[in-house]
């Protein structure tokens, strides 16, 4: 019974070395004999036992490595924390398993001396501002040293960007440099649109003002010579309507009697207005001056006279 139960077992143990099943996501590397047979895909196979054996198994699904922080120098000597992630898979698993001892740690450090090259390459800002083209420089590098593991690398993803302390001390001193000044800038710009439009007003309003006072002038200007013109019109006719009474029988007589009106209204008037009473000393040869009066329309009336004829 004992030696029943010894065969049953050894019968299964060759069973089960002879039959091998390989999951989906993965490709087994056989070797017979310590030497490389073949790389099986997945399913079921058959091997011969005590003679082949699995020596590599490789999983074909992608997969994501972590790279860690490392110190980076950029081209305008900043000390940067640079890390990543990798993104890769085996395409051969005879080269996975024959071409390198560990693919997984060669890819990792590839990446990071890549990264460092890289960024050697590019100033502080352009880090931050070209990751995307970084990201593909290193995927191109990394991918052509690993072709010779089985390999590919699919894509390469920055993590962090983490600059020392002092020097983000000395970017947040320059960002707020930076600010004043685009504030002082505005408000210059500010300002000087004020002062532009202050002097264009004060221009238009000087402007108006000369205009109106301009014209105000031709009003006036032309007021007065509509006056003046209309009195000298007015007399010229009360001058001639005289002209015209003296001609006429009794007109002498009636101007003798007009001045003689309008002279003792004159008269009275300065007298009772005045504080000192003035008489002038031909006021006692009255008679006198009226008969030069006379004398005096006389002449006038007889000069208009000829005027007419």
């Amino acid at each position: 019974m004992f030696v029943l139960t010894i065969v049953f077992l050894f019968v299964m143990f060759i069973l089960f070395k002879l039959m091998l099943i390989v999951p989906m996501r993965e490709v087994h590397v056989i070797e017979r004999l310590g030497k490389f047979r073949t790389v099986l895909e997945p399913g079921f196979h058959f091997l011969v036992p005590f003679v082949d054996r699995v020596a590599y198994r490789h999983d074909t699904r992608e997969e994501v490595l972590d790279v860690p922080p490392q110190s980076c120098i950029s081209k305008d000597n900043t000390q940067l924390e640079v890390d990543g992630l990798v993104y890769l898979k085996v395409m051969d698993g005879k080269l996975a398993s024959y071409g390198i001892e560990n693919y997984r740690r060669a890819a990792v450090n590839l990446a990071q001396t890549t990264m460092r090259s890289e960024i050697g390459k590019l100033t502080l800002s352009q880090t931050f501002s070209e990751r995307d083209s970084l990201n593909e420089s290193i995927v191109r590098e990394i991918d052509k040293a690993s072709d010779p593991w089985g390999i590919k690398v699919l894509r390469y993803e920055i993590k962090n960007i983490s600059p020392s302390m002092k020097v983000i001390h000395t970017l947040e001193k320059q960002m707020e440099a930076e600010r004043r000044k685009r504030a002082e800038i505005t408000l210059a710009n500010a300002e000087k649109a004020a002062m532009i439009n202050m002097s264009q007003g004060e221009r238009q309003e000087a402007i108006n003002l000369s205009e109106g006072q301009k014209q105000k002038r031709i009003n006036e200007a032309l007021g007065t010579g509509q006056e003046i013109s209309i009195i000298a019109n007015a007399k010229a006719e009360g001058m001639e309507m005289i002209c015209k009474a003296l001609t006429v029988n009794g007109g002498n007589d009636a101007m003798n009697m007009l001045l003689k009106e309008q002279f003792i209204g004159q008269v009275g008037k300065i007298l009772s207005e005045a504080q000192v009473s003035v008489v002038p000393a031909e006021m006692a040869k009255l008679e006198g001056f009226f008969e030069g009066m006379e004398q005096v329309t006389h002449a006038v009336s007889n000069s208009s006279a000829k005027g007419a004829r």
